[in-house]
């Protein structure tokens, strides 16, 4: 794609355009479940600090080696530096977050409380950019909360969520922020330029720490699996910016929900953990909650 287009929309229409915003969320949570699986094989063998900086290096060497060559230098010009320094620290603290969460505590529930994510997401929106959601929209968001945490019941673990609950609430706030930030500078910065700054800023920012935090690793599995989380790290967000610039938050927002089925395939295939009936029953609700989406959307509804 030429570098001239990336900063704008391409001219369709509306319907059109939300279409392919939801495609390209749909194929980014593809990826980020990809990245999840490697993310969790490479924690059962490394520091969990040293993964977070191995994911974010591969990251900026993947997106580094698809834009540097097309564009060069001037990939990394913006007129917006406070906007991407935020968005970085808040990608790196999302991540941080995340992983004590899966560190210390039930993954079922720290996946109930991230699943709010979307719905918070549409209710900053509203508050601050001024962006209209219809009641129709607002039904869909909740019906696929309840529907994620029908997946994945925090009460199985049987398990209080405590103190331990204020690192969920971090992954939320600043994933919420991530994903803000993200959408307002996708109409005022190009995708690549902004995915450049949240990858090697976390990167160069973090490096002093890496005598502390490192440990050879000689097992080409461990290799594989970061290279898995780079790839699919670095296209995966760069599909999420792009998708930002054809639909609105609100638009694209209920099909965040697809990583849990992802999610759910990426267990059985890979560490064989199969889905009960309730947890089908539950894909098939935000299924149907995404195809509604996508008819209002096509319809030209808000």
């Amino acid at each position: 794609m030429p570098s001239s287009t990336l900063g704008a929309k391409l001219p369709m229409s509306s319907s059109h355009a939300a279409l392919a915003g939801i495609g390209l969320t749909v194929l980014a949570c593809a990826l980020f479940a990809l990245l999840d699986s490697g993310t969790k094989y490479a924690g059962q063998y490394l520091p969990m600090l040293l993964v977070i900086w191995l994911r974010f290096l591969a990251q900026a060497l993947v997106t580094s080696a698809l834009v540097l060559p097309r564009q060069g230098w001037q990939a990394l010009r913006t007129e917006h530096p406070k906007f991407q320094i935020s968005r970085a620290v808040s990608g790196a603290l999302t991540t941080v977050f995340a992983f004590y969460c899966i560190q210390h505590m039930p993954l079922a529930n720290f996946t109930a409380v991230w699943s709010a994510g979307p719905l918070l997401i549409v209710v900053a929106s509203t508050v601050l950019f001024g962006e209209k959601v219809s009641p129709a929209r607002w039904g869909l968001l909740v019906v696929g909360l309840l529907a994620v945490i029908a997946i994945v019941r925090p009460e199985q673990d049987d398990a209080a969520l405590g103190w331990a609950v204020l690192a969920p609430v971090g992954v939320l706030l600043c994933g919420t922020t991530y994903q803000l930030l993200g959408s307002r500078l996708s109409r005022l910065d190009a995708p690549t330029t902004t995915q450049l700054y949240s990858t090697w800023l976390p990167v160069l920012v973090t490096a002093p720490a890496l005598p502390w935090i490192w440990q050879s690793i000689t097992e080409w599995q461990l290799w594989l699996a970061i290279a898995v989380m780079g790839i699919c790290s670095g296209i995966g967000h760069l599909l999420l910016l792009h998708a930002y610039k054809y639909a609105l938050p609100s638009v694209v927002s209920p099909f965040l929900y697809s990583q849990i089925g992802f999610a759910m395939l990426m267990g059985w295939l890979f560490f064989n953990q199969l889905p009960d009936g309730v947890s089908i029953a539950g894909m098939g609700v935000i299924m149907a909650c995404g195809l509604c989406s996508i008819w209002m959307s096509v319809r030209g509804k808000a």
